[in-house]
């Protein structure tokens, strides 16, 4: 049996929630102990314990210490089984967290997977849900991963109530990223969502991450999603495309902070990215790394920084894929170039 040490590193709930789908996906019981030991609410919270319920269920697992507040947890995995799931986090706890586990430990299903989800889908500390539909999923398909994604209800801290439908389509085999060039990237695609605050919020929002996309001769597409939900709560998310990736940013409006400020901290950090050459941002590394690992053959990015994120979930991977060499990084000229010799698992 595995055992995961759940304070390393950045110490969040990445690395229950990944860890768990990991032992789903390989089929190699885990032991995680000191689970968010050094946050200031240690222990398993609703939404990672609604992310190893998902994954528990997807694979006809068994699991001991799941329940609130349990800093250890041990986690044996059965096989993976098609069907239709349906989950309630019960708070605003992030839903695109959730789904992402339960995308990783679906990945050898025969058969399609859907998932129904409720709780928060544009929260603090997560991608919020365009994001992930826009940035996150695109990535993950460009290596094999096909996915339908459907949004039926908004939910924002703290009444959550949001509602999203995904399914998770078999996979044949993961293709490694190939991102070492540099790509082409001339406009910024977006989405403003604003529900129950006066209009003018998510249209100031809009124009000043326009107003900046301009100044840097990049077009500018972004629509504003108005909506209603149990609470209130705006953000953007934006985007640029290449042929090959996607960048993304995403910003949630804060009291005491403008529409214009959260709009163009939006826009000036995809620009960033952009103008820095990076070919994956700092987020989306983080999320997709689990895939270069199973790929086979070698996956190269370029990313602006390794997070303390993406570094936890490289020892993470090193846990369960004894590979020479797993991960190298090189610096070049400011950024830092990741390549994942993949483990060839899928």
């Amino acid at each position: 049996m595995l055992e995961i040490d759940g304070s390393y590193g950045e110490g969040g709930g990445q690395i229950l929630r990944y860890a768990a789908a990991l032992s789903a996906l390989t089929k190699k019981p885990v032991e995680i102990k000191n689970i968010r030991a050094n946050r200031p609410v240690p222990g398993i919270r609703p939404q990672h314990h609604t992310a190893i319920s998902c994954i528990k269920s997807i694979c006809k697992g068994a699991a001991e210490g799941l329940s609130i507040g349990s800093s250890k947890l041990t986690f044996m995995p059965g096989e993976v089984q098609p069907g239709e799931y349906k989950f309630d986090i019960g708070t605003a706890g992030s839903i695109t967290l959730v789904f992402q586990a339960c995308i990783l430990s679906s990945l050898t299903a025969s058969k399609p997977i859907t998932i129904k989800l409720t709780g928060g889908t544009d929260v603090k500390w997560a991608p919020t849900w365009d994001y992930f539909t826009h940035v996150f999923l695109p990535l993950i398909e460009m290596m094999g991963v096909k996915t339908d994604a459907q949004l039926i209800k908004r939910g924002y801290y703290p009444k959550g109530g949001g509602e999203a439908f995904l399914t998770i389509h078999p996979v044949k085999k993961l293709q490694c990223l190939q991102l070492e060039e540099n790509q082409g990237f001339n406009k910024i695609e977006g989405i403003v969502h604003i529900a129950n605050l006066p209009d003018h919020i998510g249209k100031r929002m809009k124009h000043s991450a326009m107003k900046i996309a301009v100044k840097n001769d990049m077009r500018s597409y972004i629509h504003v999603d108005k909506t209603t939900s149990f609470s209130p709560g705006t953000g953007i998310t934006l985007w640029s495309r290449s042929d090959k990736t996607v960048l993304g940013s995403t910003f949630l409006g804060e009291k005491g902070v403008s529409s214009e400020k959260i709009g163009e901290d939006a826009a000036n950090q995809l620009i960033n990215e952009i103008n820095m050459g990076a070919s994956v941002d700092t987020f989306a590394i983080d999320q997709i790394l689990p895939y270069m690992v199973l790929a086979g053959n070698e996956s190269v990015c370029i990313v602006r920084e390794l997070s303390n994120h993406i570094q936890t979930n490289m020892w993470l991977a090193s846990q369960f894929f004894k590979v020479d060499k797993l991960f190298e990084v090189e610096d070049k000229k400011g950024l830092k170039v990741v390549k994942v010799n993949g483990a060839g698992f899928l």
